[in-house]
This record gives C-alpha cells, sequence and structure tokens, in this order.
C-alpha cells in the first residue's frame, strides 16, 4: 500500500491513521483503523501506536494493533527550499514579555528552566501526502509522522528526540537541549548557556529514572544535527529492575521532560499552563509504537546443527517527544516552537531561537 493510498483511504472516510519513518530508516510503516472508534492507552498489556499530549487536558490516544503494516512512498529528494519566518511586532513583544517574566521568576523562586513556546499559523497549498513527502525527504534522520484521528485532528511532524525505546530489559533515552542553525558543519562552540541547560536535562533524567533502573550508562555530551539545526545531546542507557517496573513507569516518570517543560517538573508546568497563554494539546506530548511485536531472528544450537536460524517474538516500545510538529488544517497550519529559558537567558535570542526553529519546519509548507 502507498501513502497516497492510505491517506485516501483513512482520511477521506475520517478515520484513524497514523504513517510513521524511524530516524535514518528506509521503510515507512503505518497503523490504520477500521471505525471511529477512541482507544486510550490505560490496560498494561495493550499495544499499537500511541499519541499523548503535553498534559491531562487532552486524551491520551491510541490506534490499537500488535504490528505496523508496511507502506511505500516514492523519497526523492525535494529541492532546497528557504523559508523566512513571518515576525509580528505584537507576537515578538509577548513572547518577549513572556521570557522576561520567566527570567524574574527563576532569580525569584526555587524555579531554574522553564520551556516557553508559542505558535504560528502559516499558509500553505500543499496536500497531505506531498506535505509528508516534504517531510520525509527533507528530514532523513528525524522521527517522521503524520498523524490522524477524528479527535485530535491531523498532525504531522519531525522530531529529533526520542523519549524512550525498551526491548527486553533494556531502556535508552537521551537528554536534548540547546539549538543553533547548521552551517555546514556540526564542529561549532556551546555558551555557557546552553551547556548548563543540557546538564541540568541530563541530571533531572538520572535522578527521575533511579527508583525503576540499574546500571546507568550517560554517553558522551556531543553535537546533534537535526536537519538545519544543531542541538547538545546525551545518549542515556539502563536496565529495568527485576522487580517489575513497567513501561507506565518509566513514561510517568520522564513525562514531560525537562527539555519541554523544565525544572523542577511541576514549578515549571504550573508556570506555562498560567502564563504561556495558549493550548499546547499535543506539542511536547509524545508518540511512537507502544508494545508492539517484533519478529527476532537468532540462532538456534543444536547437535550437528549449527546456525539453524529461527525466529522469536518480543514486544517493544519505541516513543518519541512531540517537537517540530504542526497541525495540519486545510490551507492552514499552525506550527508550534519553543525553546528552554533558564537564568542566563537573554529574551531576543529566545525569541530569533523560536524563528531558526520556526524557518526548518515551514520549509516544507512553502
Amino acid at each position: 500500500m502507498t501513502i497516497s493510498h492510505c491517506i485516501e483511504n483513512q482520511y477521506t472516510q475520517d478515520l484513524p491513521f497514523v504513517i510513521y519513518r524511524k530516524p535514518n530508516a528506509t521503510q515507512l510503516l503505518g497503523f490504520v483503523q477500521s471505525d471511529r472508534t477512541s482507544y486510550h492507552p490505560n490496560a498494561v498489556n495493550n499495544a499499537g501506536f500511541v499519541f499523548a499530549p503535553f498534559s491531562n487536558t487532552h486524551p491520551s490516544m491510541l490506534i490499537p494493533g500488535e504490528q505496523p503494516i508496511r507502506l511505500e512512498a516514492d523519497l526523492s529528494p525535494s529541492p532546497e527550499i528557504v523559508f523566512k519566518a513571518p515576525q509580528s511586532v505584537s507576537q515578538r513583544q509577548d513572547y518577549l514579555d513572556l521570557v522576561n517574566k520567566a527570567i524574574a521568576a527563576i532569580n525569584t523562586s526555587d524555579l531554574q528552566k522553564v520551556v516557553l513556546s508559542r505558535k504560528q499559523n502559516v499558509p500553505h497549498q500543499k496536500s497531505i501526502s506531498q506535505l509528508l513527502h516534504d517531510l520525509l525527504a527533507v528530514y532523513p534522520s528525524a522521527f517522521v509522522y503524520c498523524w490522524y484521528h477524528p479527535k485530535t485532528g491531523l498532525w504531522m511532524g519531525a522530531t529529533p528526540e526520542r523519549l524512550l525505546s525498551q526491548k527486553y530489559q533494556t531502556i535508552t533515552t537521551m537528554s536534548l537541549a540547546g539549538t543553533q542553525p547548521y552551517q555546514d558543519t556540526t564542529a561549532v562552540d556551546w555558551g555557557a548557556k546552553e551547556r548548563e541547560e543540557q546538564q541540568l536535562v541530563t541530571n533531572a533524567i538520572v535522578s527521575r529514572l533511579a527508583p525503576w533502573v540499574e546500571n546507568i550508562e550517560v554517553g558522551e555530551l556531543h553535537t546533534h544535527r537535526a536537519g538545519k539545526l544543531l542541538h547538545l545531546k546525551t545518549d542515556i542507557k539502563a536496565r529495568l529492575l527485576e522487580d517489575g517496573a513497567s513501561i507506565s513507569d518509566i513514561l510517568a516518570a520522564l513525562h514531560p521532560t525537562p527539555a519541554v517543560c523544565g525544572l523542577p517538573r511541576a514549578w515549571a508546568k504550573d508556570f506555562i499552563l498560567q502564563y504561556e497563554a495558549y493550548d499546547r494539546k499535543y506539542y511536547t506530548g509524545y508518540l511512537g509504537e507502544l508494545r508492539v511485536t517484533q519478529d527476532v531472528s537468532r540462532a538456534r544450537h543444536r547437535k550437528n546443527v549449527e546456525n539453524l536460524a529461527y525466529t522469536a517474538r518480543q514486544t517493544q516500545s519505541d516513543l518519541f517527544v512531540n517537537l517540530r510538529c504542526m497541525e495540519v488544517e486545510k490551507k492552514m497550519a499552525k506550527v508550534y516552537v519553543g525553546g528552554g529559558i533558564t537564568a542566563a537567558s537573554i529574551a531576543e535570542n529566545e525569541w530569533m531561537e523560536t524563528l531558526h526553529k520556526l524557518s526548518t519546519m515551514g520549509r516544507v509548507l512553502t
């Protein structure tokens, strides 16, 4: 089945579906639903593709299924497009005021970091299939997706940040912070503000995982490219404790991460909900495969038979933070962008960071 066929079958009939591609992969995958029933990831053993919000003001949705279907698409490169992010004097001032309010709160309370965001309406004339094609072509190293459900609307994105991957008892996650434009090299300098922010995020993730895991391994800090942007990244790996920590426990410990909310989490989330002055919905939530079944080839050793291949089945989860995303309507897309604010932040620089991020997503809307 092609992506255009899948979209035609599902979207025109108002039926839930998701099409996605994992980072640096070539295979397109999907889940489809034959009715409009709303499923939610509440049961311990349910499986499928989950789409969860930033906060519980919106429901977590699930398109159920044990395994994704495989889809086909033409992934020929798209032409290089330059998109100039729209600027509004009033929007700029509102964001500068919000950032300065956050800096003042950080300097006078226990708040250490808060992630502030905004959304920008960007017109477009493209079909859903063309938008998805361009996202896939422009962002080969991101988790690219197109999600639709009558209860949530149509969302698309290309996120660089994995929230959690679980295989057997091993989990992997990452901390991601800091942003600067990519200019032909990843050998760049990072300021004290970005390095401090990244360390805060790493420390918080390790602390939240500690009650549920053992053998935590924290990788080397390095620069990670995501399309036309660079970030600081640290990979984190651990083993689940044998006494039964579940994927739900780990998700509750991690989400929302310091990279999309702040520190301490409760303080930052309260600040966001009180002052950000708009509804994030599913932006900075998470999405991906939940307890899906994978066929794994192994070698079985028997007398007189060497390396006899057989297939085992395992379940795994692979979830991503919903960044670099947009809520798509027929002729308009609502693009969501934001950045982390610390005591060292400068409001004008934070505004410019949102423009850089907006430009990366705006390229596929042009």
